[in-house]
C-alpha cells in the first residue's frame, strides 16, 4: 500500500516555537473531557513554560481504540517495507532542520546545558536514518526444511505498542524506542515525562508532516501512575517498552505479564569506573569527569562508582577533583554555551539528592567536593543560582559497598571513590551492585582490558571512553538494570515477530500419494 508523503515541511516547521499550551496529540478531534492540567516548568529558574493538558482516560481509550483500527487497516502496517523507510528518512530531514530550537526547547525544560542538548539532539536523525537503512536492506530467510517444502519466514509487526519515556533524555530516548517500533510496522503510542513532554509532542507534529499517518503516532502525555499504567493495562497493547526506575519496571511489568505483552525496560544503574595503574592519567580524569557529570548525573550509565587502582589513587584524585571545581566554577546559565553543567529536574529531585549525601556523611563517608545545593551567583556569568534547582558536582570518599550511597541510584552529579589493589579486588568492587547498565575500564593494556570486560557484570562496557552510542550498537542492562535491548537489529525485531509460512511445494498427484494420513494401507507416513 502507497503512502502519501505530503510537503508540510516548509509550511509547518520553519520557526518552531514553544506553545502556550499542549494537549494529546492522537489524530482525533479534541475531546471535550476534563484535562488535569501539568505546569512544566523551567528548573533553573522555576518560571512556567506552557501548560499541558494530560490525556483523560477516555482520551486513552479511544486513542488505544484508534491506534489498533489504523494498524488493521494496514495504511502503515502492511505498507511496503521501501513505503515506510521513505518516511522515515523524510522524518530524519524535518528533524535535523529542527535541532538548534530543539535544542533549545531542551535546556528550558531539563535544565540541562545547551552545549549538551546541540551535541546529544544532533545525532538523532541517524537513528531514523538507520532504521530507515535497515528496512531496504533486511531480508526474510528460508528456513531448510525436509521434503517438497517451501518455508519462508516474515517479521511482522506486533500491533499497538505503548512507550514510557523519561525525563533526562526525553527526545533522545524517545526517538530511540519510536524508530524501530514505526520501521517494523506498528502503531506506536508515547506517554513521555510530564516533567519534560515537549519536544515530543512536537516530534509527533513533525511526524504527521513526513508523512506518518494519523492513528499511527500518538502522544498522551500524563502521570505515570494515572496515563501510563492506563495505557499499559489496555489489553490490546502488544509491547510496552519503558525506561524508567527498577521499582516502576516491576510494577509496570507485572502488568504487562499478566497481559502476555512482550516487555522491555530499560532500567536503573550504579555504573562502575575502574581506572587502573596503567591507564593514561589526563584521558581517564576528564572520561571520568565526564561519565560521571554529563547531565547533572541523570542517565542509568552515569559512572557514579569511582574505583582507582592503589598506585596512582592519590595523583588521580588530585587531578579529578581539580577538574570537578573547574567544572562547578564554571556552571551558570544552561542558556550559556560555556556553562559547564546544568541542574538537575526539579526541587524535589534536588532534595532527594540532598537527603542521600546527608545521610552518607552521618554514616561516617567523607564529602571531598560539592555536598550543598548551589546558592548565589555564578562565577561564569552571574546567574542566580538559588532560582532553580542546581547542585554541584558532588565527590565522596569513605563508603562500604553495604552504604546506601554505593548501592542505590541517586541519578544526580554524585560519586563516591574507592581504591582497590589488584585486578581480581576491582572487577569484584565493579560487581558489587544490584545494577548492572553500563561499565567503564581505563587501562593501557588491552588484554587486561578485554579480561576485565568480560567478567564485569553490564551490558555495556566501554573501554577508554564512555557514553559512546550508535543506533547500530545494542544497548541495555543485566541483573536489576532491566530487560532487553534498544538499538540494532535486536531492537527491530523487538518490535517485530517471526511469520512462517510453510508451503508443499510436491504436484497434486505426489501429495496424494504421500499425505493421505487415513489411507486405506500400513504404509508409514510423515508426521510434522
Amino acid at each position: 500500500m502507497a503512502l502519501r508523503v505530503g510537503n508540510a515541511q516548509q509550511r509547518l516547521f520553519h520557526s518552531l516555537q514553544v506553545k502556550k499550551t499542549y494537549g494529546p496529540r492522537n489524530g482525533l478531534p479534541h475531546s471535550s473531557d476534563s484535562h488535569e492540567v501539568i505546569q512544566v516548568l523551567n528548573p533553573a529558574t522555576g518560571d512556567t513554560i506552557c501548560t499541558v493538558l494530560s490525556a483523560s482516560p477516555q482520551d486513552v481509550q479511544r486513542t488505544i481504540k484508534n491506534a489498533q483500527e489504523t494498524f488493521e487497516s494496514g495504511i502503515w502496517s502492511r505498507s511496503s517495507a521501501l513505503s515506510r523507510s521513505k518516511v522515515l528518512s523524510r522524518l530524519a530531514r524535518i528533524l535535523e532542520e529542527n535541532i538548534p530550537e530543539l535544542a533549545k526547547i531542551e535546556t528550558m525544560q531539563t535544565g540541562r546545558t545547551i552545549r549538551e542538548m546541540n551535541a546529544q539532539l544532533g545525532r538523532l536523525p541517524e537513528w531514523l536514518d538507520y532504521f530507515a537503512a535497515l528496512l531496504r536492506t533486511n531480508h526474510a530467510f528460508v528456513a531448510p526444511t525436509q521434503g517438497k517444502l517451501l518455508n519462508y519466514v516474515e517479521r511482522v509487526p506486533l500491533g499497538v505498542v505503548a512507550q514510557i519515556t523519561p525525563f533526562n533524555h526525553p527526545l533522545l530516548i524517545a526517538v530511540k524506542k519510536i524508530a524501530p517500533a514505526l520501521a517494523a510496522g506498528n502503531s506506536v503510542i508515547v506517554k513521555p515525562s510530564e516533567l519534560a513532554p515537549i519536544t515530543v509532542l512536537e516530534f509527533s507534529d513533525m511526524a504527521a508532516a513526513a508523512g506518518v499517518p494519523p492513528g499511527v503516532l500518538s502522544v498522551l502525555p500524563g502521570f505515570g501512575n494515572t496515563t501510563g499504567k492506563a495505557i499499559v493495562q489496555n489489553s490490546l497493547i502488544r509491547k510496552v517498552d519503558i525506561t524508567a526506575g527498577t521499582q516502576t519496571g516491576r510494577t509496570l511489568g507485572s502488568i504487562v505479564g499478566a497481559n502476555l505483552a512482550a516487555y522491555t525496560a530499560e532500567l536503573g544503574g550504579k555504573a562502575p569506573i575502574v581506572i587502573f595503574n596503567d591507564a593514561d592519567l589526563i584521558s581517564a580524569v576528564n572520561g571520568t569527569a565526564f561519565a560521571s557529570f554529563v547531565a547533572s548525573g541523570q542517565t542509568c550509565v552515569s559512572g557514579t562508582r569511582i574505583i582507582v587502582q592503589d598506585q596512582i589513587y592519590d595523583q588521580f584524585m588530585s587531578l579529578f577533583l581539580t577538574k570537578v571545581e573547574s567544572i562547578r566554577r564554571r556552571m551558570g546559565d544552561p542558556a550559556n554555551p560555556q556553562s559547564t553543567m546544568g541542574t538537575v529536574i526539579s526541587m524535589h529531585h534536588l532534595e532527594r539528592i540532598d537527603a542521600m549525601v546527608r545521610r552518607a556523611e552521618s554514616a561516617g563517608s567523607t564529602i571531598l567536593a560539592g555536598g550543598e545545593r548551589s546558592s548565589g551567583l555564578s562565577e561564569l556569568d552571574g546567574f542566580e543560582f538559588s532560582r532553580g534547582s542546581f547542585y554541584p558536582p558532588t565527590v565522596i570518599s569513605e563508603v562500604g559497598v553495604e552504604d546506601e550511597i554505593w548501592r542505590e541510584e541517586v541519578f544526580g552529579p554524585v560519586v563516591v571513590v574507592k581504591r582497590f589493589l589488584d585486578d581480581a579486588e576491582g572487577i569484584a568492587l565493579a560487581n558489587a551492585s544490584k545494577y548492572g547498565l553500563g561499565a567503564g575500564i581505563w587501562t593501557k593494556d588491552l588484554s587486561r582490558a578485554h579480561r576485565t570486560a568480560s567478567k564485569i557484570e553490564s551490558g555495556l562496557c566501554w573501554v577508554n571512553t564512555h557514553h559512546r552510542n550508535d543506533p547500530s550498537s545494542p544497548w541495555g542492562g543485566m541483573k536489576e538494570s532491566g530487560i532487553g535491548r534498544e538499538n540494532g537489529l535486536e531492537a527491530l525485531e523487538a518490535y517485530s515477530q517471526s511469520k512462517s509460512t510453510i508451503v508443499n511445494t510436491a504436484s497434486p498427484e505426489e501429495t496424494r500419494e504421500t499425505d493421505d494420513w487415513f489411507a486405506d494401507t500400513s504404509e508409514e507416513r510423515r508426521y510434522g
